[in-house]
């Protein structure tokens, strides 16, 4: 069963994953499956505090430490349950027939690791509960979880709405073949118009791929508006994004490497932290 994972932490954007959850499920006709994680926070153990207060008093404080780490979890499993409750509800309102809610304790990239065999599509904040204010800082998950996951990442900021145009930021190279691929095939953009970008590199054939490009995404049916820009590419696709109101990006994945980069280097991290739309990385 492919599955529309979609990772809800109570943060101030939870309603917003909500959405573009929504969104895709009923664009891919999809099981929507709310995931909601309790992870681990660092703690000292009994040997930290071995010589530093008397034996009698230390186990005194750490019973009662221990007491208020149960309450403590028991809380957090509670507001996940009324948090997942809450937006199941408000799925089922908006159509959704097939809806699953998950609760997991541990890390959500292990989480969203162990559930990529029925997985088709993973949902996740920009920023997340560390982050609440702060639109610039990228969850701490999110590099890891896009080098690990084999999966389709849809990366969403403080606010989502059906997006009317998208573009793909086309390299010509493997990354971005594959990406455009998965594009043509998933239907979940069918309808929505497209910007297809790329910016000059040294790709050899690149004209003559990016024309490839653009007829395959006609074939599908999509109205294609066609871009060959020059320049930084970070600013390039930046620059574009907002002069042509593009509500979603494509992009293709990097490939594993020992300089650990995306197929653009820095500049896709630089576009992930910095365009104020979502962002769909393929591999």
């Amino acid at each position: 069963m492919n599955k529309i994972i979609t990772c809800i932490d109570g943060s101030s954007i939870t309603q917003s994953v909500a959405d573009a959850g929504i969104w895709a499920a009923k664009k891919l006709n999809e099981t929507l499956c709310f995931l909601h994680t309790i992870e681990k926070e660092q703690q000292h153990g009994a040997d930290d505090f071995t010589g530093t207060i008397g034996l009698g008093a230390r186990s005194s404080l750490l019973k009662e430490m221990t007491k208020l780490d149960e309450q403590k979890s028991k809380i957090a499993l509670q507001l996940g349950s009324e948090l997942l409750e809450f937006v199941a509800s408000s799925a089922k309102t908006s159509g959704i027939e097939h809806i699953e809610t998950l609760q997991r304790h541990g890390d959500v990239v292990e989480a969203l690791l162990d559930l990529e065999k029925d997985t088709r599509l993973i949902v996740i904040g920009r920023s997340g509960l560390q982050h609440n204010s702060d639109f610039k800082a990228l969850g701490s998950h999110i590099e890891t979880l896009l080098r690990k996951s084999a999966q389709p990442v849809f990366i969403v900021p403080k606010t989502f709405s059906a997006p009317k145009s998208f573009m793909i930021a086309y390299d010509g190279r493997a990354s971005a073949e594959r990406a455009l691929q998965k594009v043509l095939d998933s239907g979940l953009l069918n309808g929505v118009d497209c910007h297809l970008v790329s910016v000059k590199n040294n790709e050899p054939a690149l004209m003559s791929k990016f024309e490839s490009a653009k007829i395959k995404l006609q074939t599908k049916g999509f109205t294609v508006t066609t871009a060959f820009l020059e320049g930084n590419i970070n600013e390039a696709l930046m620059t574009y994004q907002k002069s042509h109101d593009i509500e979603l990006v494509i992009m293709g994945a990097f490939g594993h490497s020992k300089i650990r980069q995306f197929f653009v280097g820095s500049n896709t991290m630089k576009m992930l932290e910095k365009t104020p739309v979502p962002l769909i990385v393929l591999r």
